[in-house]
Order: structure tokens, then C-alpha cells, then sequence
């Protein structure tokens, strides 16, 4: 994404007119002046009773909320319509008027924002965002690695010769396999993977699959 990525946030009251709404909001005439605008197509997405309308702009976002809160008027139904921004750094949207931020100290701080609220999230849910999985050669060396891991305070868990290590962010991650590359035995592997995209349970059984061929 860039750095001026905006969505309008459609939440409605009525969860069952959910999908009428999406569909009232893609197949809506507008004038020339609108189109304009709106600088092309929104994209507009369906969660339940939220809607998302993606813009390309500021005006072009500020236009697609006009013509959202329009629609809830027409068709009498109640919710509420909101512009958000896409922060890179936080990897959250944030309210339209929350500034991006401007220098390396405040995208720093905003990177540190958002790791403590991932593993405050982890401390409730249980679950990382990303995992870096590390394949050492032999069951010997897991054990030895763990425990190196682990007297640095990276929360390690190992299944026989893997190991797994929770990383909040995708960064973190990134961090983390660098520093389990350059002190790792000779012949060890590590990838990274999201969590809803790389289980572990899948990626033993694979590597389990893959040695018995």
C-alpha cells in the first residue's frame, strides 16, 4: 500500500441489510460531477453489517462517505459512516484526521505502538500474528538452540527437532530469523510464516511428509 490509502467505513445497525446496501452502493448512478470526484471506481467490501469503500484519495474518499451518508438517509436506515487512513507503521486504520507520521522517531514510536498492542492481544488470545519456524538438522541441536533462544527471552516452543518462535509483527519476525541465520547450526532452516496462513501443525506434517519420499 501507500502512504495515502483511505477507506470510508460503512457500520450499520441492521446487519440484515447488509448486503443490499453493498449492492445499492455499487450499482448507484451518479452524475459527472460525482464520478469525478471519486476519480474512478471505489472498491466496496461486505464484513456482516460493516461496509468498506476504498478510495484512491482524500477527495475521492471524502466523496464516497458523502455518498454513503447520503444512501442511509434515502433509504432510512440507521448506522454510521466514518474516513479512515492506512498507517503503514501501525498497520492499522486509524481515523482520517490521526496524522501519518512525519519522522523516523514518530514512525518508530508508532511501530513500537503496535507491537505492544500485539502482544497484549497474545497475552489474552494466546495466538501470534507470525511465527518463524526453524528446522535445525538434528534433534541434539534443536535442544541446544531452544535453550540459547530462550535465555534471550524469545518465547520458543519446540515438537521433537522444531521450533517455533512468536513474533508480533511481520518485522519482528524478520528480526528474529536473522538472528536464529547467523547463530543457528550449519544446514538449519527458517521461514516465516502469518499465523492464519503457515499453522504449525501443517508445516511439521509437510516436513515430516517431505522425508519419507
Amino acid at each position: 500500500m501507500t502512504n495515502d490509502e483511505r477507506r470510508v467505513e460503512v457500520d450499520l445497525d441492521d446487519e440484515e441489510y447488509g448486503f443490499e446496501f453493498a449492492e445499492r452502493i455499487r450499482a448507484l448512478d451518479l452524475d459527472e460531477e460525482a464520478r469525478k470526484r471519486l476519480g474512478g471506481n471505489v472498491t466496496v467490501t461486505r464484513a456482516g453489517s460493516r461496509m468498506f469503500l476504498y478510495a484512491t484519495s482524500e477527495e475521492a474518499a471524502r466523496e464516497a462517505e458523502r455518498v454513503a451518508r447520503e444512501l442511509l438517509e434515502a433509504e432510512d436506515v440507521s448506522g454510521s459512516v466514518r474516513v479512515t487512513r492506512w498507517h503503514p507503521d501501525a498497520e492499522e486504520w486509524l481515523d482520517a484526521s490521526v496524522p501519518l507520521p512525519q519522522t523516523e522517531d514518530q514512525r518508530e514510536a508508532e511501530r513500537r505502538r503496535h507491537e505492544a498492542a500485539e502482544i497484549a492481544e497474545v497475552a489474552e488470545e494466546g495466538v501470534w500474528d507470525y511465527q518463524v519456524h526453524v528446522d535445525p538438522p538434528g534433534h541434539r541441536e534443536a535442544v541446544e538452540l531452544e535453550e540459547n533462544l530462550k535465555a534471550e527471552g524469545l518465547p520458543v516452543s519446540r515438537r521433537w527437532k522444531h521450533l517455533t518462535i512468536g513474533a508480533p509483527t511481520d518485522e519482528r519476525a524478520e528480526e528474529i530469523a536473522a538472528k536464529v541465520r547467523a547463530t543457528a547450526p550449519e544446514g538449519t532452516e527458517v521461514t516465516i510464516g502469518a499465523t492464519e496462513l503457515q499453522h504449525p501443525v501443517f508445516v511439521f506434517f509437510g516436513s515430516a511428509l517431505d522425508r519419507l519420499r
